[in-house]
């Protein structure tokens, strides 16, 4: 199988085209002027001295280098003079600073000079991931190879360093990324070395060889065993969908067997146990991590952008070895949740974290009674436009304008189509240029209009998991034969769904979530009686569809109950209350926080 690039696809209109035009107009201006604010952008002329505000930073390289990536994949698409002379004076930058020898890092040439590739935990490889597959990136946008023939120079290095000499300070890098880029690198230049570099760094993880940090046992950043014997997603969340990522694309190249097979069983025990019903990863603030099995607290859930994000690059990674929708699907639960809520519907601002659940107040508790000592990280009630650790931000801005790689894929006389957007797509099937058009204003709707051009040929198509609807399927595709220009239409529905998880997931027993389609929904204060957590649903009352401009998916509506209290101010009073019946209204779990910090709700109880 063969998956088809965002560039051979067009959004024509839709949801995620708004969301694209959103990141090219205002996003990807609004976090490169925050670079610009907090220093990032000026740390690549390398003119900080000690005493000089702006200080950089040991991940700097990489914030910058996904935005470009990022820019690269707008322009790609359109010309943007404006966006690709800011690229051009970065680069210009990094060519006049980077070492005779092809080293390029900003901390540690003007900061720690004497540190280069010592500390495995400072960031270096990853920030030269990032930086390569920019430079990647604005290759194929622009065709200008500069940028591209200066990393190509870094990676020789990091390759002669790493796996010739093997004289650094560490053997695989703390930070998983680099792997990814390696193997972009690889595909683009057809270098043997640079696809023998990922598979070195992924087949020295948790060996003998690799350094294992004693504050966290290699647990943090997955070293605790080699990966092949891994079993179990550990540690930090983001670093873990990067080498898992990195894994899947070895497996694929190389055909190991042993690698896709731990690929499978990582990929498993994430989204059995660990998964969020929002696709959002990572529960503990604690390290930025997993946990145990079913530890999915709502209050207090970490589920950082980032690892959404990589859990996206993963599961499309595991589509080509091991075709199955389940991979399909993950992918549509992240994006239209876990990853979306991370910004804001202006596109201006974001969340690091994505919590399930807002209690305005106790995000307060400690520092008002504790001297600033926290029992309990809360996250952030509101979104903001640029973090101390700003890795968010540009990540978005990577994945949005990219969303079209999602789409299609191809082998043999087969196209399969795994997302819904309202698109065309150029494939060469079998030497035969064919054109796939799509029509749907999914998720508003389930109907899908698939017509091909060029020829006759098999479209397999993916039956969402929410799907209600019965179809013929084969690992969750339903195969059509369609002639050359003959349309084939499918109509999912897009039904509402209460939804209960495993009871083993504690903290939601006996609560429920809604969901309408792929898209999961919320309760709000601005719209609700509160405390939003007194309210019970009624699940048998008629959930009404209501159109909602701002948020581009319509809100749901229906019949609830709260408590009604004689006494309301006394702390604790024996059984007096009677439910009211009241109005409740739900929003898409990814549009809160838009309307004012506010109590947020996805578990809720019901009235049967």
């Amino acid at each position: 199988m063969r998956h088809i690039d965002f560039k051979d696809v067009e959004l024509k209109s839709g949801f995620w085209k708004t969301k694209q035009e959103m990141v090219s107009k205002t996003t990807i201006y609004s976090v490169y002027s925050r670079f610009v604010d907090t220093g990032r952008i000026d740390a690549f002329k390398f003119d900080w001295q000690e005493g000089k505000e702006n200080k950089p930073h040991i991940f700097w390289d990489s914030d910058v280098a996904k935005w470009i990536e990022g820019a690269s994949y707008i322009l790609a698409k359109k010309k943007d003079k404006k966006l690709e002379k800011c690229i051009d004076a970065i680069v210009e930058q990094i060519e006049k600073n980077q070492c005779d020898d092809g080293y390029f890092n900003i901390y540690f040439t003007i900061v720690e000079p004497e540190m280069r590739f010592q500390f495995r935990h400072m960031h270096e490889l990853y920030c030269a991931g990032h930086l390569i597959e920019a430079a990647i990136a604005y290759y194929g946008a622009t065709k200008k190879r500069k940028f591209l023939d200066l990393m190509i120079r870094y990676a020789d290095y990091i390759y002669l360093r790493f796996y010739v000499k093997r004289d650094c300070g560490f053997t695989t890098p703390g930070h998983e990324e680099i792997e990814l880029a390696l193997v972009k690198l690889y595909k683009v230049t057809n270098d043997e070395k640079y696809l023998t570099l990922a598979k070195y760094f992924i087949d020295e993880r948790g060996g003998p060889n690799d350094i294992k940090e004693e504050k966290y046992d290699g647990v943090c950043n997955q070293s605790h065993l080699p990966v092949v014997e891994q079993e179990e997603a550990v540690g930090h969340s983001v670093r873990a969908m990067y080498l898992y990522s990195g894994m899947a694309d070895v497996a694929y190249l190389t055909g190991d067997e042993e690698l896709k097979n731990a690929c499978k069983r990582l990929f498993d025990d994430v989204t059995t146990k660990k998964m969020y019903i929002t696709g959002g990863i990572g529960s503990s603030g604690c390290g930025e991590a997993f946990t145990v099995p079913y530890d999915l607290p709502n209050l207090v859930s970490y589920t950082e952008t980032c690892a959404a994000i990589g859990l996206v690059l993963f599961a499309r990674r595991m589509m080509l070895l091991d075709f199955d929708s389940k991979y399909e699907d993950v992918i549509e639960r992240v994006i239209y949740n876990g990853f979306l809520s991370s910004t804001s519907l202006d596109g201006k601002s974001f969340f690091y974290e994505n919590p399930l659940e807002i209690i305005p107040y106790l995000s307060e508790r400690d520092n008002k009674n504790n001297n600033g000592w926290r029992s309990i990280h809360f996250p952030a009630k509101s979104r903001s436009e640029i973090f101390s650790c700003s890795c968010c931000p540009p990540n978005i801005v990577r994945l949005i304008p990219s969303i079209a790689n999602y789409l299609y894929s191809c082998e043999g006389d087969t196209i399969f189509v795994h997302q819904f957007m309202h698109s065309s797509a150029t494939i060469d099937l079998n030497g035969k240029t064919v054109k796939i058009l799509q029509k749907t204003s999914y998720p508003n709707n389930g109907k899908v209009e698939l017509t091909v051009e060029g020829g006759d040929c098999t479209v397999a198509v993916r039956v969402p998991f929410w799907c209600e609807k019965t179809f013929e399927t084969k690992k969750g595709y339903a195969y059509y034969q369609v002639k050359d220009g003959g349309p084939l239409s499918i109509d999912f529905g897009m039904p509402i769904s209460f939804i209960e998880s495993n009871r083993r997931v504690i903290l939601n027993c006996r609560k429920y979530a809604l969901m309408r389609g792929p898209v999961v929904y919320c309760l709000e204060g601005i719209d609700n009686p509160k405390p939003l957590r007194d309210i019970l649903v009624d699940t048998k009352s008629r959930v009404r569809v209501e159109k909602d401009d701002l948020m581009l998916l319509p809100k749901l509506k229906c019949k609830g109950y709260i408590r009604k209290m004689n006494d309301d101010s006394s702390l604790y009073v024996k059984k007096q209350s009677i439910d009211e019946k009241t109005d409740i209204t739900f929003i898409p779990y990814y549009a809160f926080a838009n309307r004012g910090e506010e109590e947020m709700l996805v578990w809720f109880q019901t009235k049967q």
